[in-house]
């Protein structure tokens, strides 16, 4: 005599026969837990028990695949308007489903493969990364207003500033890029590319502090410094993956353009995160400010440098990690920070 287990619940107990018997009508299924009577804390699958025993069973179906189809109903198989009306516009969980499952196809499919199509995928990438850093960092100080303002702004901003690198001496440290020298490259890529595209995120950052209405606390900067960081790597990316992507092969070409709407945006979130988490401290403290917003442009320029010199190497992508775990580094000292730059004299 066996027990049968399903769900916490226990059924029984029945003789092998009747076992098996429940087994063919689809009653007890195969993959239940069975014990023995005489041994109920010996457990084991139907399947196992009826094996061990030599019991071959046959499970019965209820007659051709139209006629059970007939019998188990349209109802399980075509959903009726009370779905479409209760269930499917109620359900959020559905909705962000279909949203980020088919945005992609729609957006492609609606803007006619231009130059909208690229920026237009590239902010569906952003609200991804925004989804993911809201459920990460957000604060009781974050809105959704001024995280979207920001992300614009930050635009904005690059597209207005983007001609700076033509202006000396900005046009000669981007000059230095193409040095064949290795440091002379390290110096362009921080004093010219570096410094310029930290500060042109940064500036988003200190109007919206301008604008608080209280003080806001590191981790709600930092999630606007990542809000502004994939802004700027949103119109970046779309301006290579139309530009300098063109130019390369297929395969060079594919895994660049997914690289632009991946992990570069989210670089250069983390780096303008670490701007961001200074920028907080200058304003919390405002008698050591001036060295803070020093800071905060050039930690994330240094940063940048050195991978956009060290590239895809091992060394650079050893770059790109510890950019991440220095964010994260800051963030969990922020408050011991701030104790001690408050009792400085």
């Amino acid at each position: 005599m066996y027990f049968i287990l399903r769900n916490n619940q226990r059924f029984g107990p029945y003789s092998l026969d009747a076992l098996r018997t429940y087994v063919e009508d689809g009653k007890i299924l195969m993959s239940d837990q069975a014990s023995p009577e005489h041994a109920p804390g010996i457990t084991q699958t139907v399947r196992d028990v009826l094996k061990q025993k030599r019991i071959k069973v046959r499970i019965r179906t209820n007659g051709s695949i139209i006629n059970q189809i007939r019998l188990i109903g349209k109802e399980l198989i075509v959903p009726g308007f009370d779905f479409i009306k209760n269930d499917l516009i109620k359900d959020k969980k559905l909705i962000w489903l279909a949203s980020i499952g088919l945005a992609p196809a729609f957006l492609i499919t609606f803007t006619f493969g231009t130059l909208l199509t690229y920026y237009a995928i590239s902010l569906y990438f952003s609200v991804i990364w925004g989804i993911f850093f809201y459920y990460m960092f957000s604060t009781r100080q974050v809105t959704t207003r001024h995280t979207i303002i920001l992300f614009f702004l930050t635009q904005i901003t690059a597209f207005i500033l983007v001609n700076l690198q033509s202006i000396p001496p900005l046009s000669f440290l981007y000059a230095m890029t193409e040095s064949g020298n290795f440091f002379g490259r390290l110096i362009g890529y921080t004093l010219g590319v570096g410094l310029t595209e930290e500060t042109i995120k940064a500036l988003p950052l200190l109007f919206l502090v301008r604008r608080a209405k209280e003080p806001l606390v590191p981790q709600t900067l930092v999630f606007y410094g990542l809000i502004s960081g994939i802004g700027f790597g949103v119109l970046e990316g779309v301006h290579y993956q139309t530009t300098t992507n063109t130019t390369l092969s297929y395969d060079a070409a594919f895994f660049m353009n997914v690289a632009r709407l991946t992990c570069l945006p989210f670089l250069h979130a983390i780096w303008a995160g670490i701007a961001a988490y200074f920028i907080s401290f200058a304003n919390i403290i405002p008698k050591y400010r001036q060295s803070l917003y020093a800071l905060a442009i050039l930690i994330p320029a240094v940063l940048h440098g050195v991978y956009d010199v060290l590239g895809w190497s091992l060394p650079g992508l050893a770059s790109t990690l510890f950019s991440v775990l220095l964010l994260i580094y800051y963030l969990k000292k922020s408050r011991d920070y701030q104790s001690k730059l408050i009792q400085i004299r």
